[in-house]
Parts: structure tokens; C-alpha cells; sequence
């Protein structure tokens, strides 16, 4: 029994969690990726999350990403770490984290009070997730946090995202929704990413996305016709999804406690509305379903 607001926790996930994933859209990134030979942008954003595995080969990254073609991940991993070792990936990472929150936040908020206690709170969050079945959060929770403040709070920012992202795909394996399945039921409740970035970026052609489309018509999730709509069985098992999501995920906001994990959405936001004002969010950053 959580003695949090309803959906506290979602809420500020909601705020934190574009803070972290911004990195992903950022040019900065790119541009610290290609001085290390990695220019390929889909090599780049494997090469970026998988790093704190280790050199791990196509199959940890399918797994782990979820939503990606498998051929596609196997076009760029392992062999990205011949260009470049995932030390140097999460050095050139956590430079162009530097730059992108300096550029949008400033250097006002940089070195702000708000910015050390937000880094504060969320850190302290942190502290209760947990690493069994989390795979990608475990493996970055290996991480040293930085030093710096914006860093710190970056840092314990990704960690809360993948925490929450971890229990994420087993929300989706437990509501019977594969890969493309979940991209295509987020996508028809209005909340997902377009269909023409999605096919390019997860690397799936228009037939895959079209036979994922059918399974769920058959299964009764999906309005029949041209129209991507959910019924209101696919709403409700969507929306249980996001609950699952939800309580597995309760722990780090339950530790802060409701004035933390209040503050902490309300220090997030403000740093969010200095950023999106700077262009930070071009279009939807979630890698997964």
C-alpha cells in the first residue's frame, strides 16, 4: 500500500526522466560520438545505452532494448566495439551529457542551489531500486557518479529511467505484447512516437508493423480498419501495462517520501521548461514500448 498521491511516482518520472533521455536528440552527442569514429546514429544509440555492459555482443542488446529489429542490432553490435571500447563510449557519453544540460539549462541553473538538491533528491531515490530482473539499470548502477552536480543528477536520472524501463518490458511480456506489438498499441493510444520514425529508427519494415497490426485485431486489441484505435480491451490492457509499470517501479519514490518525490517533480519541471524552451525536445526520446 503506497502512502504516495496517485501516481506521484509517474508523475515525476514523467519530468525526470526527459532530463536523461534529451541526450539521445542532443547534436552534442553526435558530434562526441564521431570524434571517437561512431556515426552511424543507430550504432551511436547502441553503442551509448549498452555501454555500461561491457562489450557485450547483438543478443544483450535485442534483449534488453526490446523494441529494436534484431537484424538491425546485429548490423552495429558487437562490432561497434572495434571502433571504439565502451570506456571510451561512456567517457565521450558523459561529455556530451556536459555540454547538452549546459547548452539548454545555462550556466545559471548549472551551478544553482536547485540544481545540487535536485541531484540530491534523485540520487537519494536511487537508493532503493533494485537490481535483480533490472538488467540495464543494474548494469549502470556499477557507474561511479560524477562529481558535478547536473552530472550527478544525469546520472541518478538514467538510473531511475532504466529502473523503471526494466520493469517496463516485464509489464509487456506479461501483457502477451511482443516487440512491434508494443510499439504499435502505444502508438494507437495518441501517446506514441509517428509510424514512419518509428519503422526507421527500430529498423522494421511497413509488413512487419501491418502483420503486428493484425495479431492484435485477432486477439481483439486492435479496431478493425485502416484506423489505428485501440478497443476498449487493448485501453484497459494498455492501461495495465502502465499500472504494472507502475508498481514495480514504487520503490525509489515510496524511499523520498511525498515532499521529496513533490519537490523533486517540482525542481524537474522548471529545469524541463528552461530546456524545451532551448529546443530540447524534438520528438519523442523512449527506446522502449
Amino acid at each position: 500500500m503506497t502512502t504516495l498521491p496517485a501516481r506521484a511516482e509517474r508523475r515525476c518520472h514523467n519530468a525526470v526522466n526527459p532530463l536523461h533521455s534529451c541526450l539521445f536528440f542532443s547534436p552534442d552527442l553526435g558530434a562526441e560520438m564521431g570524434k571517437i569514429g561512431i556515426e552511424a546514429p543507430s550504432a551511436a544509440y547502441f553503442a551509448t545505452r549498452a555501454a555500461a555492459f561491457g562489450a557485450v555482443g547483438a543478443g544483450t542488446v535485442t534483449a534488453t532494448f526490446y523494441n529494436f529489429n534484431p537484424v538491425l542490432v546485429a548490423r552495429h553490435v558487437p562490432a561497434v566495439w572495434e571502433t571504439a571500447s565502451p570506456e571510451v563510449v561512456l567517457e565521450a557519453r558523459l561529455r556530451a551529457a556536459d555540454s547538452t544540460l549546459r547548452r539548454l539549462l545555462g550556466e545559471e541553473i548549472i551551478a544553482s542551489d536547485e540544481m545540487a538538491e535536485a541531484a540530491r533528491l534523485a540520487l537519494r531515490a536511487t537508493e532503493a531500486c533494485t537490481p535483480h530482473a533490472r538488467p540495464l539499470y543494474a548494469a549502470h548502477a556499477d557507474l561511479p557518479v560524477p562529481e558535478e552536480p547536473h552530472l550527478a543528477f544525469w546520472h541518478a536520472a538514467t538510473l531511475l529511467r532504466e529502473h523503471r524501463g526494466d520493469a517496463h518490458l516485464a509489464a509487456l511480456l506479461g501483457a502477451g505484447l511482443d516487440p512491434l506489438e508494443s510499439l504499435v498499441s502505444h502508438t494507437a493510444t495518441g501517446k506514441g512516437m509517428a509510424i514512419r520514425w518509428i519503422l526507421s529508427s527500430r529498423g522494421w519494415r511497413r509488413t512487419d508493423w501491418e502483420a503486428a497490426s493484425e495479431r492484435l485485431r485477432e486477439r481483439g486489441l486492435l479496431e478493425a480498419g485502416e484506423e489505428l484505435a485501440l478497443t476498449e480491451a487493448g485501453t484497459a490492457l494498455r492501461a495495465e501495462v502502465e499500472e504494472a509499470t507502475d508498481r514495480m517501479d514504487i520503490a525509489p519514490y515510496e524511499h523520498l517520501g511525498a515532499e521529496g518525490v513533490e519537490r523533486l517533480t517540482e525542481l524537474a519541471r522548471g529545469f524541463l521548461f528552461t530546456a524545451a524552451a532551448a529546443g530540447a525536445f524534438p520528438g519523442s526520446a523512449t527506446g522502449r514500448g
